[in-house]
């Protein structure tokens, strides 16, 4: 490992949160063998890049072209691998969310690099960089070492601690990658939100319901549970499946891996495709009736009732507090 590049990504004029995770975890690494480490950007502001300098990282290459102002997988991948070549990169952090998901892999194949995908940590064994990683759907962790000139790893949002240490200046460098950006056949045209809606891989704390909320019209109450918290709304797949919630809201297996420092789950039985995606949450509350429900043997806190009396008293109990 002799070069560090980092993949930061921006939305609504501000860096998000998981770009500040990985500059600090890049950050970490580049200390420890006294190397730099560098981000690349596409299509921002420098008062947006600005702001990475709080977090320790002094130079930014900027593409900054109209080829780039839509987002297109293949032709991003394309420009990463271009800058990873003509710079020297050898160690490559993406963020472990949809898009850096989408990324990492494609820039892996393109340059035959190892490729590690949701890492959670860092080691070393005889001056060699180990891996953590999650396996078995969160029920364990293993540690790979990683061979190949060039090494990627994507990192799961939410666990490596944005942590500031700030720099005098950053350095924001133009960067025109080689390639034909009229050969891409894929754009993304338009994304749809809700406006002032928390993601899910952006929160601190989440709130989600399960199948104990019985229908669409009580999930108000982990609606509230949520605001009350500035948290984000999460939900089981079986939720999701029955139309009650959206897809962009499901933890598990086959929705969103998060790790939050607290994480509260409301009628979820703790079924091990939910698990998968929330069992590294810092603190994890569980309310359920059935005191049996697995959900409790990952919980560092539970609470044996109907959700429909506790979750009133916790918002009644939060609002006190706040006040």
């Amino acid at each position: 490992m002799n070069k560090i590049l980092i993949f930061l990504e921006h939305n609504v004029g501000k860096l998000k949160r998981v770009s500040y995770e990985l500059i600090t975890a890049g950050r970490t690494l580049a200390k420890s063998k006294n190397i730099p480490f560098d981000g690349v950007i596409f299509n921002s502001t420098n008062e947006t890049i600005e702001t990475a300098k709080e977090y320790g990282l002094s130079k930014v290459l900027h593409i900054n072209s109209s080829s780039f102002e839509k987002y297109s997988v293949s032709l991003f991948a394309k420009a990463i691998s271009n800058l990873i070549q003509r710079n020297g990169y050898d160690f490559i952090l993406f963020p472990a969310n949809s898009r850096g998901s989408e990324l990492a892999p494609r820039v892996a194949a393109s340059l035959e690099a190892s490729f590690i995908a949701d890492c959670v940590g860092f080691d070393y064994s005889d001056g060699e960089l180990i891996v953590i990683k999650p396996v078995y759907a969160g029920k364990a962790h293993i540690k790979a070492k990683m061979y190949g000139t060039v090494k990627i790893c994507s990192l799961r949002p939410n666990v490596f601690t944005a942590i500031p240490e700030p720099v005098q200046e950053v350095v924001v460098e133009n960067f025109g990658p080689n390639i034909d950006a009229s050969a891409t056949k894929e754009v993304v045209i338009d994304t749809l939100k809700n406006e002032g809606k928390l993601d899910v891989l952006e929160a601190d704390i989440i709130v989600s319901g399960g199948r104990g909320i019985k229908g669409p019209e009580n999930y108000y109450l982990i609606e509230q549970l949520a605001n009350i918290f500035n948290g984000a709304v999460g939900a089981s797949r079986a939720v999701v499946d029955a139309g009650w919630r959206p897809h962009s809201e499901q933890v598990g297996q086959t929705g969103k891996t998060v790790s939050p420092t607290l994480y509260v789950a409301c009628g979820i039985s703790g079924a091990i495709q939910h698990l998968a995606g929330m069992s590294t949450s810092k603190y994890i509350l569980a309310i359920n009736k059935d005191k049996d429900a697995p959900i409790f043997k990952v919980a560092d806190y539970g609470v044996v009732g109907d959700l429909f009396n506790v979750i009133p008293k916790l918002i009644e109990k939060v609002k006190a507090v706040k006040e």
